[in-house]
């Protein structure tokens, strides 16, 4: 890829960020589910733990955010290629030189970018409604820990987006993937909490990762091991990150390969 190309490339992400934002911003459905839904889990968070509440507000501020994340990823990349095609302009986007892969990183950046509003409406919240004192441990390595996240989130992103493409009969099961992850995603509560068995499911999650790094840098309480620094975490946000990029290529080769030579891309 020359500069030339990449050029192009980043106007592309640019130009669909930006209108993809505006469009999410204007849907009540987004709104809720980035934005009202964590907070309202916000509040039952801190109402259940009331008298630890202003210990452990900023673990529950970042959990709650990170339940934003997850269900903003979740339904915004699974129906971000379905939406192009009842537009109807599925089809065009396949035909532009500009790979399909290059536009849906623009609509999953918009999708992650907009639900971190969350985890900043509730640490404001907690601060302005509850009159909790909020800090965080390590600033550095948090922001580090985010930026890792949002990396590893919008990668997950562009893996959901294909495969939900490819198989719309797994559309219906979109609803029943968003709390099963809040769970085993470590957010609100460490997975020691959970049966044993649940442990491997947890590690093959990037999102349990992601938590542990945040809540470790933010409130010094998120790893399960605490001999193992943080940068166990954000290893692993980087391996899952590269996964995540070589998996999305080949499932959008499936998505082209479709296009092209089976001609079903438009049929639900």
């Amino acid at each position: 890829m020359n500069r030339s190309t990449l050029r192009a490339y980043l106007r592309v992400v640019a130009t669909v960020f930006l209108l993809h934002l505006k469009m999410q911003a204007v849907d009540l459905f987004v709104v809720f589910t980035v934005l009202i839904q964590p907070l309202l889990i916000a509040l039952l968070a801190i109402y259940i733990q009331r008298d630890k509440a202003p210990d452990i507000a900023i673990y529950l501020i970042v959990g709650s955010g990170m339940t934003g994340l997850w269900s903003g990823l979740l339904f915004t990349s699974s129906f971000a290629i379905r939406g192009e095609r009842w537009y109807g302009t599925l089809e065009m986007l396949v035909g532009t030189p500009t790979p399909l892969g290059v536009v849906m990183i623009g609509k999953v950046l918009a999708s992650v970018l907009l639900s971190l509003s969350s985890m900043v409406v509730g640490y404001l919240m907690a601060a302005a409604l509850f009159r909790f004192t909020l800090y965080i441990m390590d600033l550095p390595g948090f922001l580090i820990s985010l930026a890792l996240t949002l990396l590893a989130f919008v990668t997950f992103g562009l893996v959901i987006a294909p495969f939900f493409a490819l198989s719309p009969a797994v559309e219906g099961w979109v609803n029943a993937l968003e709390f099963p992850v809040y769970v085993l995603g470590g957010f609100l509560f460490p997975i020691l909490m959970l049966p044993g068995w649940s442990t491997p499911l947890s590690y093959m999650l990037s999102p349990y990762w992601a938590a542990q790094a945040l809540h470790a840098t933010s409130s010094g309480s998120g790893s399960v091991y605490p001999n193992f620094p943080v940068a166990l975490d954000w290893a692993m946000l980087l391996l899952f990150s590269a996964i995540y990029i070589f998996l999305s290529g080949r499932l959008f080769g499936m998505v082209l390969r479709r296009a092209k030579i089976d001609a079903t891309l438009g049929l639900q």
